[in-house]
């Protein structure tokens, strides 16, 4: 018996020493977060006090108001939704497909397309910015909606096909063989039977595409000529108001406002992210 608590008892200082530091960089990390959100609820004045306020005293909904109501949010806002949706459904598309012709079909080069796909990838975005902003500019397609999303789709597509592709590979070529000996075509077998199987993947990938261009500020900067066609992050890079130069009250509700689309569709596919690692399981 003493032989058996002797491992446990040593373990316990193990633990706690690493729980203290899980907690210390919890806190580190969900500083700015909380004073953002702190900072949203603040009047002017306790914002611009000398003597940092940890919890508002008087708080008020008066930032959020400035924010929504300030010139081009409503715009800028309509122009977020309609490039990061099209992007999304354009890259887990071309994904998923690519993903499945990578992982099924034996292709000549199909080994280098998959290096270079890595290789994309493990390239930093500001690297290909300026090849992309020469070959869009003689394209014609600066300051359009189809540049950015097409800029978009292709900064996010080697990532949503390598990882689309791990959960192809991990799934028994014999489930197909299967589905084809019953009648099912290739496009039945790819929509009925294999998206169900990789629909954790697909979410990964939508995800990480989501918030890539939800939040990309330099591509849409770069691109996009007329301040009308700007997205999101652009207008809340530039936030200013009138006579008053930078509010930081509204800019930290507008960052907030900004912020809550992620979260919300991050807590939406989690929950149906594990309703698909567990949609594979086989009745018994």
């Amino acid at each position: 018996m003493t032989d058996t608590l002797a491992p446990r008892r040593r373990r316990r200082p193990r633990r706690l020493v690493v729980n203290t530091i899980a907690i210390i960089f919890s806190v580190v990390w969900f500083f700015p977060v909380y004073w953002m959100i702190n900072t949203a609820f603040k009047p002017r004045a306790e914002v611009l006090t000398a003597t940092p306020l940890f919890f508002p005293a008087n708080a008020t909904f008066d930032n959020f108001i400035v924010a929504v109501t300030q010139a081009g949010f409503l715009l800028n806002l309509r122009n977020s939704v309609i490039v990061v949706g099209v992007t999304l459904l354009l890259a887990i598309s071309l994904g998923f497909f690519a993903a499945a012709a990578l992982s099924r079909f034996r292709f000549r080069s199909r080994r280098p397309i998959m290096v270079l796909i890595l290789a994309l990838q493990m390239l930093p975005g500001t690297a290909l910015l300026i090849p992309m902003f020469l070959i869009f500019n003689t394209a014609g397609l600066l300051g359009t909606y189809a540049g950015l999303i097409l800029a978009y789709v292709a900064t996010t597509l080697p990532f949503s096909i390598w990882v689309m592709r791990g959960f192809f590979v991990a799934i028994p070529v014999e489930i197909e063989e299967a589905a084809a000996l019953d009648g099912a075509n290739t496009w039945q077998i790819l929509t009925k039977i294999l998206f169900p199987l990789v629909a954790p993947g697909v979410i990964s990938t939508s995800v990480f595409a989501f918030i890539a261009a939800w939040n990309d500020y330099i591509i849409a900067y770069t691109f996009m000529k007329d301040q009308d066609m700007y997205t999101l992050p652009v207008w809340l890079a530039s936030f200013t108001l009138p006579l008053i130069g930078t509010d930081f009250g509204a800019q930290m509700a507008a960052s907030l406002l900004f912020s809550l689309p992620v979260v919300v569709f991050f807590l939406l596919v989690q929950r149906k992210l594990v309703t698909g690692l567990s949609a594979g399981a086989v009745k018994g």
